[in-house]
């Protein structure tokens, strides 16, 4: 099976150049599950309920998150009542919502995706790799296929989570940085693996936010309204292969669209 993961969808151009080029990503390379990583899709900080809708409605069968999906407070009532928006496993289990969940593909066939969130430099949480290991053991041993969104700030906790979880999952893939990374590869246990697949928004700019705002922050140190940049969309995702009966990734590879 073939499994398209989108990074970090930040802002309006983000959520365009998705509504723009998903269905025909999906057409070409046939693809039986999507999923996007949406913490940022509103304003580039949180997601609202009509937000998660819409990349719905596209289209994405799943969505992941991180430390940004509580920023809109609407959200909170909505994570509950849809399965479908991921938060990160390892808060505490009394926050709303889920980190995990049993999709299927357009074959029926079913796929774990778990989100998780790094602890360095980040919010407070519980371990993630420890939750990893709990998800895992509770996973009906029928589900082969699983898929990682590891949601974490530094390169060496991502590597380490790809390692620790090399030949249980099918691929463990990293986001938060907003910037591609270059090391998509298989792990010799089969899992897929890449340290960060980047942002799916506007590329003229910091990390998403307009750089004449963010230039201003380190060249006075004061604190600055941040602001969601408008220019040059680009879409990074991974494009995965699977064998759903052994679980193992066939091959991995990066796949960008850039915005007219």
């Amino acid at each position: 099976m073939n499994i398209l993961f989108i990074g970090d969808i930040f802002a309006s151009p983000g959520r365009h150049i998705v509504a723009d080029h998903l269905q025909d990503i999906k057409t070409t390379n046939h693809i039986d599950l999507a999923i996007a990583n949406a913490e940022n899709a509103a304003g580039g900080f949180g997601i609202t309920p009509s937000i998660a809708e819409e990349l719905f409605s596209l289209g994405l069968d799943v969505l992941t998150s991180g430390n940004h999906i509580w920023d809109k407070k609407e959200i909170l009532d909505y994570l509950p009542r849809q399965p479908k928006l991921l938060r990160p496993a390892n808060y505490a289990d009394e926050t709303p919502g889920r980190g995990v969940i049993v999709a299927h593909s357009r074959q029926g066939i079913p796929c774990a995706v778990i989100n998780l969130q790094g602890r360095t430099y980040m919010p407070d949480t519980d371990c993630p790799f420890r939750k990893a290991d709990q998800i895992l053991r509770d996973l009906d041993p029928s589900v082969k296929v699983r898929f990682v969104d590891f949601h974490a700030e530094v390169t060496s906790e991502k590597m380490a989570m790809g390692w620790y979880l090399d030949g249980r999952v099918s691929a463990m893939v990293g986001t938060h940085t907003h910037v591609p990374t270059a090391d998509t590869r298989i792990l010799p246990g089969g899992s897929a693996y890449q340290t960060d697949v980047g942002m799916t928004g506007p590329y003229d700019s910091v990390i998403g936010v307009k750089k004449e705002v963010i230039l201003q922050r380190f060249l006075t140190a004061l604190p600055v309204r941040m602001e969601a940049a408008k220019a040059s969309a680009e879409l990074h995702s991974v494009i995965l292969e699977v064998d759903e009966n052994t679980g193992k990734a066939l091959s991995i590879r990066r796949h960008t669209v850039r915005g007219d």
